[in-house]
């Protein structure tokens, strides 16, 4: 099969006809073989049954309904681990993101070797309350995960090579940042294409200005992950042994600076009169407190199942 469509959906029941017959008509222009993948991710309207008549009408038209609203991250992993295309195209499924882009994104994952595709609204018919945090927000994506050259991670127009997605795990609200995933999981041919992005025909956005700041928040998990998840005493080991090396010279300095001025007539006051031993014992305690912190994460990271999991790209036996 050549490509796999997955759409996660959510009350989204007006714009579905259209989307599948545009999808429909650019397949059959272009002689792919396809199946679209449509993820109700529990809508309250009546989204999954017109996606059972319209997959009575066209087989290529499958469905998976979730029993509640879990989010996209989880409707576009669900889709991923059913898909048999050898291209996986993920796209939002509000007319917004257009199927008219498929076969240049099928081409440039078969004939340019790309692992994944990432669209960019260049031309965004967003309000300004949108716009603007998403700037943002892509400027400090592309700074945290060194892929520089995409300026537009959440765009929901994507390509990928089926091994991309039979190896990456979406969970949470990673969706926002499925390049990096694939970057740390090896997988760092990645590209981007300017995409026509158009103005939502049906219903409004599902998405508030939260999804900005869990977007920083979960970005910082993923850097943290990739830089210390294997190996959480490189950080939490240093930065522990860092603080009690300062709580233990600064009760040095106290200790040594009382004896001083004790042993040579001048005044001095007891150790524990001195708000600089307290602070010295603080950071000692923090620090002791840090380097078992990564102790622990270090036992729990190696009994973990994943612990020896390691990406093979290719194997001869």
């Amino acid at each position: 099969m050549d490509i796999s469509v997955v759409v996660p959906l959510y009350n989204e029941a007006e714009s579905l006809p259209e989307l599948a017959a545009w999808i429909e008509r650019v397949m059959d222009e272009n002689d792919f073989t396809y199946e679209v993948l449509m993820i109700n991710d529990g809508s309250t309207d009546n989204s999954w049954q017109v996606i059972k008549e319209l997959s009575e009408k066209n087989t290529c038209i499958k469905g998976v309904c979730f029993r509640r609203n879990y989010g996209k991250s989880p409707a576009l992993y669900t889709g991923f681990e059913r898909v048999q295309g050898d291209v996986v195209i993920t796209m939002d499924a509000d007319l917004q993101d257009s199927p008219d882009e498929i076969p240049e994104l099928y081409r440039m994952i078969k004939e340019d070797g790309y692992d994944l595709v990432s669209g960019w609204k260049q031309k965004r018919y967003d309000p300004l309350s949108k716009t603007i945090p998403t700037k943002l927000f892509n400027a400090t994506a592309r700074k945290v995960s060194g892929i520089k050259n995409l300026h537009d991670f959440n765009c929901g127009l994507k390509a990928y090579r089926r091994d991309v997605v039979k190896h990456i795990e979406v969970y949470g609200d990673m969706h926002r940042y499925i390049p990096y995933l694939a970057k740390n999981a090896g997988f760092d041919k990645i590209g981007e294409k300017v995409v026509h992005h158009q103005a939502r025909k049906y219903g409004k956005s599902k998405f508030g200005l939260d999804r900005f700041v869990n977007g920083y928040l979960d970005l910082m998990t993923l850097w943290f992950q990739s830089k210390f998840g294997v190996k959480p005493m490189h950080f939490f080991g240093l930065l522990g042994s860092l603080m009690f090396f300062v709580g233990l010279v600064a009760v040095i300095a106290v200790g040594a600076i009382k004896l001083y001025n004790m042993y040579h007539g001048k005044h001095y006051i007891l150790v524990t009169d001195s708000p600089y031993f307290f602070l010295a014992l603080t950071c000692m305690i923090l620090g002791t407190q840090l380097f078992l912190t990564g102790f622990l994460g270090e036992l729990i990271a190696r009994n973990s199942a994943g612990r020896n999991h390691y990406e093979i790209e290719e194997e001869i036996k």
